[in-house]
């Protein structure tokens, strides 16, 4: 016996999941008000756990305007606020909506899962055109989710992180393993890390680089540490570091960020240290920051506000089907100022 073909999910279906009338599922899915976001959620829950899409074939980005272009970020607001790379990436992309008479529509979340839920929302929801998707990890669920959805989407990282995504990415490798071996050519021996989120997948690229770059280099003395890339975090690393007897102290200490390595700095004041007598400081993306400090911040300067306008540029591209595909930004590079100088032994 032939067996019978699974009944087909309905609107009607969705609106018994999720206890609201069929009125209700319409006015989420094409996103007019009258609804709470409570009762928005249950629905599109409703949806996905039944699998029922509504009938977008209206929807031809090749052929309609896109308005708005979606950006989640996974940090907390407060820090945010104070870290100079999101600030000139989202420049950078607002650069290049301008030209396309576009708005960025900006979202803080928790953690993946709310990202995904949200960036089902907008897109099912047609509040957006398509999405800049940034701080991947291993295994990171919004992959399947972008390619189940269809969502035109880059993705910012490296692509053995962002599967069939288009992805823009800088080349974190090499960086690190340029910025290990100038502090070994200026002779320090004994060189420490602070690292970011250890669960970010640039973060996991950049530790195994450090290591195999000591490694090469017979560094006995290098040692890392991840922190949540606020001040707060990368003050509390260094005076861990600093306090360490002078024989195993590091000579020199690599930062992830600009704000951890200006703590960093003050840190290294407090405790009476001199910057680079000392110990020399190395910072990363060269913010304005680097060059407002005394000494000023020899760092590994990216040009971010140019990664975030490549970013946007190239998710118009695979909105139109014109795009470059994924490529790689420049990397960063070296730029030596005031904090690093070799050892003084």
């Amino acid at each position: 016996m032939t067996a019978s073909p699974s009944p087909r999910v309905t609107i009607k279906d969705v609106a018994a999941r999720a206890g609201v009338s069929k009125g209700a599922v319409s006015l989420a899915f094409n996103h007019k008000p009258g609804l709470a976001e409570a009762t928005r959620d249950r629905i599109f829950a409703a949806a996905r756990e039944l699998g029922w899409e509504p009938n977008l074939t209206a929807r031809s980005l090749s052929s309609s305007r896109v308005d708005v272009v979606g950006l989640a970020i996974c940090r907390p607001a407060r820090m945010l606020g104070l870290e100079p790379f999101y600030m000139e990436f989202v420049s950078g992309v607002e650069s290049v909506l301008t030209e396309h008479s576009c708005s960025l529509l900006l979202r803080l979340v928790r953690n993946l899962d709310e990202e995904v839920g949200l960036q089902e929302s907008w897109w099912r929801g047609r509040q957006i055109g398509g999405s800049i998707l940034v701080d991947f990890r291993a295994d990171d669920p919004r992959v399947a989710a972008a390619e189940r959805l269809g969502m035109p989407v880059v993705a910012v990282g490296h692509p053995s992180l962002t599967g069939s995504l288009t992805s823009v990415w800088t080349d974190d490798a090499t960086a690190v393993t340029e910025a290990v071996r100038y502090l070994a050519a200026l002779g320090h021996r004994r060189i420490a890390r602070v690292g970011g989120a250890a669960a970010l997948g640039h973060t996991v690229m950049r530790t195994a680089a450090f290591d195999a770059a000591a490694r090469s280099l017979g560094l006995a003395g290098a040692w890392q540490v991840a922190t949540d890339y606020s001040g707060e975090a990368g003050a509390r690393a260094t005076r861990s570091m600093l306090t360490a007897a002078a024989s195993d102290r590091p000579t020199a200490i690599v930062y992830d960020n600009d704000i951890m390595a200006v703590a960093g700095l003050a840190v290294a004041a407090e405790m009476g240290l001199s910057v680079p007598r000392d110990v020399s400081l190395l910072a990363w993306d060269d913010s304005q920051l680097c060059r407002l400090t005394h000494p000023t911040l020899s760092a590994m300067s990216h040009d971010v506000f140019g990664f975030g306008a490549e970013a946007a540029r190239t998710l118009f591209g695979v909105i139109t089907g014109e795009g470059p595909g994924s490529h790689p930004v420049p990397t960063p590079v070296l730029t030596p100022r005031g904090s690093t100088a070799p050892p003084n032994v």
